[in-house]
């Protein structure tokens, strides 16, 4: 069996402005975050966001093609904290 990941909530063809958001994901997780375990790949319809979320913890996300941020969210209460760096998000 080989090992994939699945794209979530994005149909055959998507918007300019999701595809944007993905392909800045992308490009975080190539600068900041390359090695860590992806756990799902996505577009929340909810939110707007596009989404790689990490083993870790962290999620890089970016609205409607606009610049990344990284989301991480309480186990304890759900709060989501959004951090404008990959370094300040790693520290929380």
């Amino acid at each position: 069996m080989e090992n994939y990941i699945a794209i979530h909530n994005l149909k055959d063809s998507i918007a300019s402005c999701e595809a944007l958001g993905l392909s800045k994901c992308f490009k975080a997780y190539s600068q900041f975050c390359n090695g860590e375990y992806i756990l799902e790949i996505g577009f929340n319809p909810n939110s707007g966001y596009t989404y790689i979320a990490l083993d870790n913890g962290i999620t890089i996300c970016s609205m409607l093609g606009n610049d990344v941020e990284y989301l991480i969210v309480s186990f304890m209460d759900g709060e989501e904290s959004f951090f404008q760096s990959y370094e300040q998000a790693i520290n929380q």
